[in-house]
């Protein structure tokens, strides 16, 4: 396996995070811009997450079927398209379709990334080399909340998205020297089986009881953890009085508290285990959303914001891992099944909150998912133990 070839597809990873949280700062630019409440705005977040998840189901055996590195290459180019036609988009209905198109295909380019590491690291080294390639994930939600609270301020809301055309095409023309110049990145795992094939094989997958486990979990830690965190920003925006740019500033402390996780994982999981470590993250993640639920002051709300980035990657990591496990000869149909219930969670959890926003505010969202979390990842602590003594 080259390292050259898992940096780019963490830069893949990173354009991915960024079209994928880009919107949250902006929800108050958007809703005065086009008249509408920030739930109402919020529809650009859903139709992302909605798109983006239910996709899965043909991303993943049509990446089984012509080669995950290539797929990954298709997807990021088209995404720039999308990317444009968002900008260009003259309506909140026009931009509502186009996010929805964009994550389509952006949605194709973590899960085949996982899929393809998982082809070509073995499983016992395979849990470090995911958490550094998900560093690119965490720097592009950091870049997207950082850069797209500052562009919509100074340039408007169209400027994020054209920053993000550019960004893809970049990352396009980096994935396609890979595929020029690596043999391993043109291999087709999959070149056996007809896409009838692997469509059977993604649905025979969910007979499987811990492959089921694994969906309920994924599922709910989606709408546990994303359907709040979309209106952070916003929350900071109304409640301290924060900037466009300075609460998008203080959503990109989320990711720092994964890359504080990546770096200490190796050391983490042999002294703590898998299962110490997903409950781990369950109840850190539960206090950093109990946190932000009563912050006096933005200072108290920055930390809480790093707790919670800590929990999620604790948690989110683990379950990635066994993603990448769940069916080894059927990696990209797996993986991409793992997608679609991550994010058929989060665009549910978004538009669940975003009710709960526009009707009685974020307090309730954020105490449910203080309480949901903890209990979430002591379940699956325990689902974990009786799966290993089967």
């Amino acid at each position: 396996m080259s390292s050259r070839a898992v940096v780019v597809l963490s830069l893949a990873s990173f354009a991915s995070a960024a079209a994928l949280r880009a919107p949250d700062p902006l929800l108050p630019l958007l809703a005065q811009t086009f008249g509408t409440t920030a739930g109402g705005a919020s529809a650009v977040i859903t139709a992302f997450a909605i798109a983006y998840g239910l996709l899965q189901v043909v991303n993943g055996p049509i990446g089984d079927r012509v080669g995950k590195y290539r797929m990954v290459f298709w997807v990021t180019a088209i995404s720039a398209a999308g990317n444009l036609a968002c900008a260009l988009a003259p309506s909140l209905p026009l931009l509502v379709a186009a996010r929805f198109a964009t994550g389509a295909t952006v949605g194709a380019i973590v899960p085949l990334a996982m899929a393809w590491i998982g082809d070509a690291v073995p499983y016992e080294r395979r849990q470090p080399v995911l958490a550094r390639f998900l560093i690119g994930h965490m720097f592009g939600i950091a870049f997207a909340a950082m850069a797209s609270g500052w562009l919509g301020e100074r340039y408007g809301w169209q400027a994020v998205f054209y920053a993000l055309t550019g960004l893809y095409v970049a990352i396009a023309a980096l994935l396609w020297f890979e595929l020029r110049t690596n043999p391993a990145t043109a291999q087709r795992a999959g070149a056996g089986l007809t896409l009838r094939e692997s469509f059977l094989r993604m649905a025979a997958l969910t007979r499987d009881p811990w492959v089921r486990v694994m969906l309920a979990t994924v599922f709910l830690e989606g709408a546990l953890l994303y359907g709040p965190l979309a209106f952070v920003a916003y929350d900071a925006h109304l409640r301290f009085g924060l900037s466009l740019g300075q609460s998008g500033a203080l959503l990109s402390v989320f990711p720092l508290g994964g890359l504080l996780y990546a770096l200490v994982s190796g050391r983490l999981l042999p002294w703590l285990g898998e299962g110490r470590v997903a409950l781990g993250g369950g109840l850190f993640a539960g206090a950093g959303f109990l946190g932000l639920a009563y912050a006096p002051v933005t200072a108290v709300a920055v930390a809480c914001v790093l707790v919670v980035g800590i929990g999620l990657y604790m948690l989110h990591n683990t379950l990635q891992v066994h993603a990448t496990q769940m069916a080894p000869e059927a990696r990209g149909a797996a993986v991409a099944l793992f997608a679609c219930f991550l994010f058929t969670g989060q665009s549910t959890g978004v538009w669940l909150s975003s009710h709960a926003v526009d009707g009685i505010g974020t307090l309730p969202v954020y105490l449910v998912s203080a309480v949901g979390l903890p209990l979430l990842a002591l379940w699956f602590r325990g689902r974990l133990q009786a799966h290993r003594l089967r």
